[in-house]
């Protein structure tokens, strides 16, 4: 007989907690264009691959990401998009969950950016916009560029930040 996993309330109400700070983060505290975007929205989906695993931040990013684009919309609404949000809540989850080394860190965002942002969101906005692929890869490189040192930045951080922050809220 099969065992489930039964998701804790406290960790319903993490996973909220993140949904939530995820859509403040990219709806209203990022720099954002038509084809460009920069800012922190990434730190809920680290913090919950950190403490609760792949699924589940794979998990919260799409939510956040369909949530955000139902009640905030900077443009309409794709499913491409918040297909490439959970596959990379989930690569950060694969990689960050058990073991965070600088390789690792690194390995996740060149991952993201890389097959993410600048291969299937480009080719999400070329789909949707009917703009060229290539061209706006190319537009596309440095805020790939610039996110991913910004967010090896913040990760180094978090990671270092976070087993304090288990000793004083666990979350079992």
């Amino acid at each position: 007989m099969p065992t489930t996993r039964k998701i804790s309330t406290q960790h319903l109400v993490f996973m909220a907690l993140m949904i939530a700070l995820n859509i403040i983060l990219s709806r209203f505290l990022s720099i954002a264009a038509w084809n460009l975007k920069i800012g922190f929205a990434f730190v809920p989906v680290v913090l919950t691959a950190l403490y609760l695993g792949k699924w589940q931040a794979g998990i919260v990013a799409a939510i956040a990401d369909f949530l955000g684009a139902i009640l905030f919309p900077i443009g309409q609404y794709f499913p491409g998009f918040t297909l490439t949000a959970f596959l990379v809540g989930f690569a950060y989850g694969y990689f960050l969950h058990e073991k965070q080394t600088m390789l690792r860190i690194v390995a996740v965002i060149f991952l993201t950016e890389l097959i993410g942002s600048l291969l299937l969101n480009t080719f999400w906005i070329s789909v949707l916009y009917g703009s060229p692929f290539l061209p706006l890869m190319a537009t596309r490189v440095v805020q790939c560029l610039i996110m991913g040192i910004v967010e090896i930045v913040a990760i180094r951080a978090l990671v270092a930040f976070v087993p304090r922050i288990r000793a004083f809220a666990p979350i079992k």
